[in-house]
């Protein structure tokens, strides 16, 4: 660049003013310089900065939080771990044991809480049943027994502070199949103010190592972080039968499964305001240690109906059928040693007669055959099995 020469012949003072002019031009040339820098630094910056309000990429575990207010952390998936600081906003909100969000540069984000399984987020009950108490049959014994153990201490917990007692933890229904215990659960869902998580014990038996025992882990933390909860598991004796030493992987990981359960049913955890429900139909394979009181304080049977029984389910499933001169009494006599399922299904087969011959009632005759097929049928189902 051509540098303007000064004039030594101007008069002193037009001199002067030539220098500072040429000064002055100097200082804005380094003064453009800086701001080309600063710019590219500023443009940095910004990438810095959207760099760290990217979405986060890695979930990490809280280890512990140092006295200076650094946070250990150990990174899931790789098992990593460092130390990182945290905005002063979420401080307050670690602990040893939560999971947060981090970004790139290892920095926490936001705290997520935990996180769970599919499987178990859809175990927990959105709707409650359309079933109450009035709508079952006969069982007044041991629906009572099961409202004073699951439901009073959810909803009257001061009636058992007064008096000093210690509620059931757990109650198990068994009976044979059809004789109502889903039923109660179902009841208990809907009555009880509380979060209802319903499972079959199928769906804790699983192929790989540890699976079970995690979903089972996972189940329980939803329930106490949901309390007051339910838990009822149906099915129990697919994962809580009699252990066995049969060698073979799959019944080790069903017993890995069950000692999880039997862990966190009454183990040295506080499970919380977290009530247990079970149900199943062979209660004399269940293993001893789930039948301990601290796990299952009640064990209620659940018998098949009596002849007033009979009567009661017959009257709440045929409610809605027009009926002409039958006489659901004589029915209640001659279904004897049926179930409430095979009563709500001769309801439905002494309709289905009705429908067939394209009547405008259900007569007598109806539910006579009905009671006849539904019989027969109980009869060769269990040679079958006999």
């Amino acid at each position: 660049m051509e540098e303007t020469a000064v004039n030594n012949t101007a008069p002193p003072s037009e001199l002067k003013y030539q220098i500072r002019f040429h000064e002055l031009e100097a200082s804005l040339l380094d003064m453009k310089v800086k701001v080309e820098e600063l710019q590219k630094e500023n443009g940095q910056l910004k990438r810095e900065n959207n760099q760290l309000k990217r979405m986060p990429l890695f979930v990490a575990v809280v280890v512990d939080i140092l006295e200076n207010g650094d946070v250990y952390l150990r990174q899931q998936g790789n098992n990593q771990e460092y130390l990182t600081n945290t905005p002063e906003e979420l401080r307050s909100q670690l602990k040893p044991g939560a999971k947060v969000a981090v970004n790139n540069a290892l920095s926490i984000v936001r705290v997520i809480g935990n996180i769970y399984d599919a499987r178990v987020r859809v175990m927990e009950l959105e709707e409650s049943p359309e079933i109450c108490y009035d709508q079952i049959g006969g069982l007044l014994h041991q629906i009572k027994e099961v409202r004073e153990s699951v439901e009073y201490p959810l909803t009257r917990p001061e009636i058992f502070r007064r008096i000093g007692v210690e509620p059931p933890k757990g109650i198990l229904l068994y009976g044979a199949p059809g004789t109502g215990k889903t039923l109660i659960a179902k009841a208990v869902a809907h009555e009880a103010k509380a979060t209802f998580i319903r499972m079959s014990g199928s769906e804790l038996v699983h192929k790989f190592i540890g699976e079970g025992a995690g979903l089972v882990r996972e189940l329980f933390q939803l329930a106490r972080e949901r309390a007051p909860a339910i838990v009822f598991i149906d099915e129990i004796d697919a994962v809580g039968s009699m252990r066995t030493n049969d060698g073979t992987s799959g019944s080790a990981e069903v017993q890995r499964t069950l000692m999880q359960l039997l862990a966190e049913m009454d183990g040295f955890d506080n499970r919380g305001n977290v009530r247990i429900m079970a149900a199943t139909n062979r209660a004399d394979m269940l293993d001893p240690a789930l039948l301990r009181p601290g796990r299952f304080d009640r064990l209620i049977e659940i018998p098949l109906p009596d002849k007033d029984a009979r009567l009661q389910i017959l009257k709440i499933h045929s409610r809605k059928m027009h009926l002409a001169d039958v006489d659901l009494e004589s029915i209640a006599h001659s279904a004897e040693n049926t179930t409430g399922a095979e009563l709500e299904s001769i309801c439905r087969e002494a309709g289905m007669m009705a429908v067939r011959r394209e009547g405008e009632r259900v007569e007598m005759a109806d539910f006579t055959a009905a009671v006849r097929k539904v019989k027969n049928e109980a009869v060769a189902e269990n040679r079958m099995y006999t």
